[in-house]
């Protein structure tokens, strides 16, 4: 039997010291442009929220479309905005790369006449659409952080890496938004992270699960990701639990476990989608237990619609078949203190399902 190729996340003292990494803390530096744009690099510069008047705001910068990173650099940026009745509106503008700068020591990226602007502890961020117009004030709740050196590498050389920075792994909205033409000031809490890499996600992972959430006093970002098949399907999960700001659980190498339960094929993706995923953390006496009960899709997509004519034609002869979904429902927060249940709370959730190919085989 073929041995799987290695991939792993780095928590050893050299792996911080030979990336230029802080063990300690994250530095602004770190949400600055990290790729130079060029072939086989893709980045982006991810916000959502939960407003309080019930409807949903999320706001990406990027460098390319992340499923064609051989492509030239092209400046996109992407608005959805869920009204609490359901409305959905949606813009994806691009521009040409004249229009597009990035700041290097800090977040500081410019397309167009939209401004996404920060420090890791106060972000602006502006768009301009034809539909959609905002100006976003993020102020973070919650210290920046990262899984370990935040880099999960593939290759027996580490040829290969995928990163992802959450930035304000939660903190407080303010913003003055815009929708054909009405104006209204809204407030709420977000979300906003980073990620980049040198490859095609498409040909490292199978797929992920990847959430956040404010419930009651805590913050929890949790993900759960799994490598494509010459990789073994090695899983990574990820977790970072916070309680009035300050960190009470991070991910380790086996902790959290995961499950997930209630399976069902999505009748537009043919992608298998779980109704409940369950993040469950010990840590001594304590136990946390985060489940995610999703109760409708925001958003299903397939990758290839986002192809150019000629990139479809050749994805289909091939059997290309990623996925988005994002979903949103309740999550629920269980704590219990030597199997004694102390704390059960819930709150609203978005959270996603990415699929890079084909559904796991010997799942």
């Amino acid at each position: 039997m073929k041995q799987p190729i290695p991939s792993s996340i780095r928590l050893a003292k050299e792996d911080f010291h030979r990336l230029g990494l802080n063990p300690a803390h994250v530095e602004p530096w770190e949400d600055g442009m990290r790729t130079n744009g060029g072939r086989g690099s893709y980045e982006w510069w991810y916000f959502d929220s939960h407003l309080d008047d019930g409807s949903k705001l999320v706001i990406v910068f990027l460098t390319k479309n992340f499923a064609t990173p051989n492509r030239p650099l092209t400046p996109t940026v992407v608005v959805q905005y869920d009204t609490s009745d359901g409305t959905h509106y949606e813009e994806n503008l691009t521009f040409p790369k004249s229009q597009f700068s990035a700041a290097k020591d800090s977040c500081d990226v410019r397309i167009g006449e939209n401004v996404f602007l920060g420090d890791l502890s106060q972000y602006t961020i502006r768009l301009r659409g034809k539909i959609i117009r905002t100006e976003i004030t993020l102020t973070g709740r919650v210290p920046a952080w990262r899984p370990g050196t935040g880099q999960i590498f593939f290759g027996k050389h580490d040829e290969y890496f995928f990163a992802w920075l959450p930035s304000v792994p939660e903190g407080s909205v303010a913003a003055e938004l815009t929708i054909d033409g009405q104006t209204k000031r809204v407030s709420g809490t977000g979300y906003h992270d980073h990620n980049w890499g040198n490859v095609s996600m498409l040909r490292l992972m199978n797929h992920w699960y990847w959430g956040r959430a404010k419930i009651g006093d805590y913050t929890v970002i949790s993900s759960f990701i799994t490598a494509e098949k010459k990789y073994g399907y090695q899983t990574f999960p990820i977790f970072l639990l916070s309680k009035n700001g300050e960190v009470i659980a991070e991910s380790s190498l086996d902790s959290p476990a995961f499950s997930q339960q209630e399976e069902f094929i999505d009748d537009f993706t043919q992608k298998p989608v779980h109704h409940k995923l369950i993040y469950d953390y010990r840590d001594g006496i304590h136990r946390y237990v985060i489940t995610y009960h999703r109760e409708k899709d925001l958003l299903r997509a397939k990758f290839i619609d986002s192809l150019p004519p000629p990139a479809q034609l050749l994805a289909k002869i091939i059997g290309f078949s990623g996925a988005y979904l994002r979903f949103t429902g309740e999550a629920t927060l269980e704590r219990y203190e030597n199997d004694e249940l102390t704390e059960c709370v819930s709150e609203p959730a978005i959270w996603e399902l990415m699929y890079f190919g084909h559904a796991q085989q010997n799942r």
